[in-house]
């Protein structure tokens, strides 16, 4: 694995944490869905617009991520800069809130996000997931999207998670694995102040691995039979060939989160896929004027949300 990989993974992450970007205005967006185990539940995200368009870039965030992501609010710069409008949604639970926790299928947290009112006027909807997001974004593609959504793209997406959780739970990816945990404590947490879950606190902090998370907590609030039984029901590497949607799918060589190898072999199943895999950048970061080669310019998420427009 090249240094260059966790150099830009970690660049941009440490340059919005000591510099954060200023995102573009935006005001807060909410809905509500009901939860079969819960009950009502709220969603809400950062909804920027222009007051000109007719298109919404809905941005699906990452592993113990949220709308506030250097990533999230890069796109949504790109797609201000773009005359675009833009949702940064947080899934159930990423505000910090305490309203409950998402898992990487759970698609429900999309269709009612595409459902809300507040969206209704949109004549177009472009999806753009990073990460686990992009997971759960072909999940929803595959099974039955919103006729508005017109094209999609996915960055760094583990789509086989048995096989990611398995490499980021090796030792040498411990600084990795920390961090997202980090995420999901928190999220957990805030979650154990306002209803029951399924582990004590204090033994969720105690996790160190992946495996261990989505044994213990994921899959016992989700329904799950453990994690490989979550895993296989919720990667999206299997539903590939059911999407219909012009979907761009972009993943770096040396990622050093989600391995090529765990993704390449998949992707030759998805017709609809137009496959970009870069040997320059890392985990959800590029250089700023690396050229993907599908026929657009500008930035690297310019050129992702250009190359969405031009089939719709």
């Amino acid at each position: 694995m090249s240094l260059r990989g966790h150099f830009w993974t970690l660049a941009p992450f440490l340059r919005h944490t000591l510099v954060p970007p200023r995102a573009p205005q935006s005001t807060e967006w909410v809905t509500r869905l009901e939860d079969g185990v819960i009950g009502t539940l709220s969603l809400n995200g950062r909804l920027s617009q222009t007051g000109a368009s007719d298109t919404l870039i809905v941005i699906v965030h990452g592993l113990g991520g949220s709308a506030t992501s250097y990533y999230a609010v890069r796109a949504a710069q790109a797609a201000a800069r773009t005359g675009l409008d833009s949702l940064r949604l947080n899934l159930r639970g990423a505000d910090r809130r305490g309203e409950d926790f998402y898992h990487a299928g759970l698609i429900a947290d999309l269709e009612a996000t595409l459902r809300s009112k507040a969206l209704h006027a949109y004549q177009r909807i472009l999806l753009l997931g990073y990460s686990l997001g992009g997971n759960l974004v072909l999940r929803y593609l595959a099974h039955d999207p919103d006729p508005r959504v017109r094209a999609a793209a996915v960055v760094c997406a583990p789509i086989d998670l048995e096989k990611g959780a398995r490499a980021i739970d090796k030792p040498h990816r411990a600084f990795y694995r920390l961090h997202m945990l980090r995420g999901l404590k928190e999220i957990y947490r805030e979650v154990a102040a306002r209803r029951d879950v399924p582990l004590p606190v204090g033994k969720a902090m105690r996790i160190d691995t992946l495996e261990q998370w989505d044994e213990e907590v994921i899959s016992p609030r989700h329904g799950f039979g453990g994690a490989e039984d979550y895993w296989a029901k919720t990667s999206a590497c299997t539903v590939l060939g059911d999407i219909e949607t012009p979907t761009l799918f972009v993943a770096a060589e040396q990622d050093p989160m989600v391995l090529i190898e765990a993704v390449r072999p998949w992707l030759a199943g998805a017709k609809t896929f137009r496959r970009v895999i870069t040997n320059r950048g890392g985990h959800v970061g590029f250089p700023e004027r690396v050229d993907l080669g599908i026929g657009t310019s500008g930035t690297v998420d310019e050129q992702i949300i250009r190359w969405m427009l031009a089939p719709t």
